[in-house]
């Protein structure tokens, strides 16, 4: 009874904050940025460790002001992922832009399922707002997800996250779900974020990612191959408070004719050159590399 009031005033808390404007909102994440990076210390060395191995040439007044700015990026996300439970569909049109969108809506006009690979780059909740967007007749906009352990932030995180039409697929039933909607006459749009570390039961396939061998997911890769997929990034850019640009990227056009390592090789160069081009904007804090891998192995 005490978790189910905890969880309604949880939600009407949310509701509240979500519908303030981001003007009101983010002064709230500049306060939350002060609080992470000087107080709290979160993460600190293992942002300031990943950034100094990663980025060798730079000095560490360089790093340091990388890091700065992911922490207060790291802030705009949190206050931006909560203004996205109260944002209209016409507000996130003018906030996340997208370049070469058509070549997505060729293929799904064409009948053909198209997987997205996603990253941890500032704001990837926003992303969410596919839904909107490729909006062709038949098809349908997807993600998948890793559910919470938290029940009421996993059901808040799917609900906001399904609000603009986009369906959420977990990670353990994706593949089956997909090929239900190929049965059923529908064609697919779904992203993935996979620039995690490989779950324990993907080996992962082992190349050079920011100075560092790093074992990346095959898991995408090979749904796309067996589906027939074609594949394409998200390159994500934040042109500056508020306001991002997804360009979007081919990978394969046909992913059946390429090995998974093929895809996943491409995918991770596409991710090194945007995370390079404005590194403040990927998740640093994750301890991507706590667990040494080689090459070759």
């Amino acid at each position: 009874m005490f978790r189910r009031i905890g969880y309604k005033l949880g939600d009407g808390g949310m509701w509240l904050l979500s519908h303030l404007p981001l003007g009101v909102l983010y002064p709230f994440g500049f306060a939350m940025y002060g609080l992470l990076y000087y107080v709290v210390r979160y993460r600190r060395k293992v942002v300031m460790k990943n950034l100094a191995e990663s980025f060798p040439e730079k000095t560490r007044e360089e790093l340091r002001e990388t890091a700065k700015d992911f922490y207060l990026n790291f802030a705009d996300y949190m206050v931006e992922t909560i203004r996205l439970g109260g944002m209209s569909e016409r507000e996130i049109r003018s906030r996340i832009t997208y370049e070469d969108l058509d070549i997505v809506e060729r293929y799904l006009e064409e009948k053909r399922p198209v997987v997205a690979y996603f990253s941890h780059c500032f704001n990837w909740e926003w992303v969410t707002s596919l839904g909107v967007v490729a909006d062709v007749d038949g098809s349908e906009r997807s993600q998948v997800y890793r559910p919470l352990k938290s029940k009421w932030m996993d059901a808040y995180m799917l609900r906001i996250r399904q609000r603009f039409g986009a369906r959420c697929y977990a990670k353990a039933t994706v593949f089956r779900e997909l090929l239900r909607r190929r049965k059923e006459g529908i064609t697919t749009f779904t992203g993935f974020m996979s620039d995690q570390k490989p779950s324990h039961n993907d080996p992962g396939y082992i190349t050079m990612l920011l100075n560092h061998p790093t074992a990346m997911i095959t898991g995408t890769a090979t749904v796309a191959q067996k589906l027939g997929a074609a594949v394409v990034y998200f390159d994500m850019t934040k042109l500056h408070r508020g306001r991002y640009h997804v360009r979007i990227v081919p990978i394969a056009d046909d992913a059946s004719a390429m090995a998974p390592d093929e895809i996943t090789e491409r995918y991770t160069r596409l991710l090194e050159s945007n995370i390079r081009r404005q590194p403040s904007i990927w998740l640093w804090t994750h301890k991507r590399w706590k667990h040494r891998v080689e090459l070759g192995k």
